[in-house]
């Protein structure tokens, strides 16, 4: 993955038994790398991409923004996160960012016949958010909308101390029939930007789709 801001792309991960899976990321994201040959590269990738995220800051902060990025890959990795992206954007003057995070992992083993169901009930059932079940172009899914607290590093705000936030989120859930689940996130600290950024998370949403290891799409059944 490049640290450039892109244009609208194709983006895609292949998981187990070959299964490729693909979506488009609309235009002006700054993506995460997950792709470098030792730390050192990925730390210099890292820089350029606090560069780019804040071009107007001094080195210093750019330094700590890299330092926090690179904090997170611990949890990226024990999430199965393979794709992380975010946005900045001004809403009615407001200026606002969301994420966006794809996860590949291994579908429960008490799925059953029907993953989505089961996925549903559960995440009902931990009080997670709204959750329903919805059907893609690409199969079965299951979505749930919520808020939980979260915290902003101090070297990213005016008073220099961390600060606590909520970030509202939409998750959406797609088991896949190699038992392993596509899970997709977008999350925003910032209210005003809600709007706009889930009609932008929806559009990620449906543009998914599933191939073979020969290239031949797939729907999920359900």
């Amino acid at each position: 993955m490049t640290t450039e801001f892109v244009e609208e792309a194709q983006r895609s991960l292949t998981g187990n038994d070959g299964i490729e899976v693909r979506w488009i990321m609309p235009e002006g994201f700054l993506e995460l790398p997950f792709e470098a040959d030792d730390l050192d590269e990925l730390a210099e990738k890292l820089v350029e991409l606090a560069k780019q995220a804040l071009p107007g800051a001094d080195e210093e902060v750019q330094l700590q923004y890299a330092a926090m990025c690179a904090a997170h890959y611990d949890e990226f990795i024990e999430a199965g996160v393979q794709y992380a992206g975010f946005v900045t954007t001004e809403v009615e003057g407001v200026r606002c960012t969301a994420t966006v995070n794809v996860s590949l992992m291994d579908l429960d083993e008490r799925a059953g016949d029907n993953p989505a169901g089961f996925i549903a009930a559960t995440m009902r059932h931990l009080e997670l958010g709204q959750v329903d079940e919805t059907r893609l172009p690409c199969g079965p899914a299951v979505t749930c909308v919520g808020s939980r607290p979260s915290s902003i590093d101090g070297s990213l705000t005016q008073s220099g101390q961390d600060e606590s936030i909520w970030t509202s989120f939409i998750q959406v859930q797609v088991p896949l029939n190699n038992r392993t689940l596509l899970l997709l996130e977008m999350g925003t600290p910032t209210v005003e930007g809600w709007d706009v950024f889930s009609a932008m998370f929806a559009g990620i949403v449906k543009s998914i789709r599933f191939f073979d290891y020969q290239g031949a799409p797939l729907v999920m059944p359900g």
